[in-house]
């Protein structure tokens, strides 16, 4: 018997290490390119309380927050002191905001909270459905997106956020 013995891994041969090694690489690059994946932000148009038609695509070069709520949910109510804190607190550094009324809610509902409450950001009202469904079929409220400067969504909140990293994340993509 020999006193000599060898390892299985030393002498494997070449071609089973160069196929390890093109696993390794293409893990590492589906890692990389799922990570800087961009998930773009749909190109829609909200319609304020006033009329007015705002595109998506025009507030490019600023993070915007976009809020589905409506005036029968209580989480909504809750949250919205905060999300007029948040946005008092970050558009003088780019940040704008569209909370978007849920199609079920009536529009008077939302024009008297809007105009009681003096919300300081753009309210539109979705009567068709259709800015829900762009954004992926929005069903719960609330429902709130941050898109960065460049127009894609690098957060869906469903629920209420936690405000001290809603604020990190601000921070970050303001900073951007």
């Amino acid at each position: 018997m020999s006193s000599h013995t060898t390892s299985a891994t030393s002498h494997k041969p070449l071609w089973v290490k160069l196929i390890a090694a093109v696993v390794v690489i293409a893990i590492a690059l589906f890692v990389t390119m799922s990570l800087s994946k961009t998930n773009p932000a749909p190109d829609v148009t909200f319609t304020n309380l006033k009329g007015e038609q705002i595109s998506l695509k025009s507030l490019r070069g600023k993070v915007v927050m976009v809020n589905f709520w409506a005036t029968s949910c209580t989480t909504c109510i809750g949250e919205m002191p905060q999300m007029v804190d948040t946005y008092n607190k970050y558009k003088g550094q780019g940040l704008d905001f569209v909370a978007v009324a849920m199609n079920y809610d009536p529009p008077n509902y939302v024009l008297n909270y809007a105009d009681t409450r003096k919300l300081p950001f753009q309210v539109a009202l979705d009567t068709n459905d259709k800015l829900a469904q762009s954004f992926g079929d929005v069903k719960l409220t609330p429902t709130t997106f941050v898109i960065d400067k460049q127009g894609n969504i690098i957060k869906r909140y469903v629920g209420a956020p936690e405000f001290a990293e809603l604020h990190k994340l601000l921070d970050k993509a303001l900073a951007a």
